[in-house]
């Protein structure tokens, strides 16, 4: 009777160690990655874009097809990194341009990452208020992690 019951018995504790290995292997592998996208967003977009105004920092970070998509009564307006870019350049260069009034913070409210994809919700604050809301598109390429496209949402 007893070695009757072992083989069903050392069969389940089998795949059910290998289930936990396989789902913590995954959970790491999400994990790496969701610390690959922060850090990629801090640096090309919170900082790039907003707190430093590093253009390169953006060229860097974003797919060069990016776009900043937003609604235009019942048309789609475009807006692509180049202009973007182009636009902090001229910003942080601007005589007017006060850097201690340009200081952002951010939360990261929600990471989903599946294989190469990924989706990011991050809030953005100025003076203490919530001023967007921006929805992150990001691709995983040979040469790493790009943000591809931008919608978002001006309180």
């Amino acid at each position: 009777m007893k070695n009757k019951l072992f083989f069903p018995v050392a069969v389940i504790l089998l795949l059910t160690n290998l289930l936990a290995f396989t789902a913590t292997s995954f959970e790491n592998k999400n994990a790496k990655a969701e610390e690959e996208i922060k850090a990629l967003i801090l640096k090309s977009y919170i900082n790039g874009a907003f707190n430093d105004l590093d253009p390169e920092a953006m060229r860097a970070g974003f797919h060069p097809d990016f776009a900043i998509f937003s609604a235009d009564g019942e048309n789609i307006r475009k807006y692509p990194i180049a202009t973007w870019a182009d636009g902090v350049e001229k910003r942080k260069d601007d005589p007017e341009f006060d850097p201690a009034k340009n200081k952002w913070e951010h939360n990261f409210a929600s990471i989903d990452v599946t294989g190469g994809s990924a989706a990011v919700k991050v809030e953005l604050f100025h003076e203490g208020k919530h001023v967007y809301t921006d929805y992150l598109s990001l691709l995983k390429f040979e040469s790493g992690w790009k943000i591809v496209a931008k919608v978002y949402h001006k309180h």
